[in-house]
């Protein structure tokens, strides 16, 4: 029996479709859903650590 190339290649590249969207849906799975509020709040927490204190006026311009 003789094995169509083709079909082979075809089966394969199925193969690695599939695994692909299994793995952006596991990494997709594992993000949080934030409000837009509490995420605005988070963000203003990060930026508050990263920039010192005398310095915020300028880089928020």
């Amino acid at each position: 029996m003789r094995v169509p190339w083709k079909l082979l290649g075809l089966a394969g590249l199925a193969g690695v479709a599939a695994t692909t969207g299994v793995v952006v849906v596991r990494r997709r799975r594992a993000q949080r859903e934030y409000a837009p509020d509490e995420l605005r709040d988070r963000l203003h927490q990060r930026f508050a650590e990263v920039v010192p204190a005398g310095e915020r006026s300028t880089a928020a311009a």
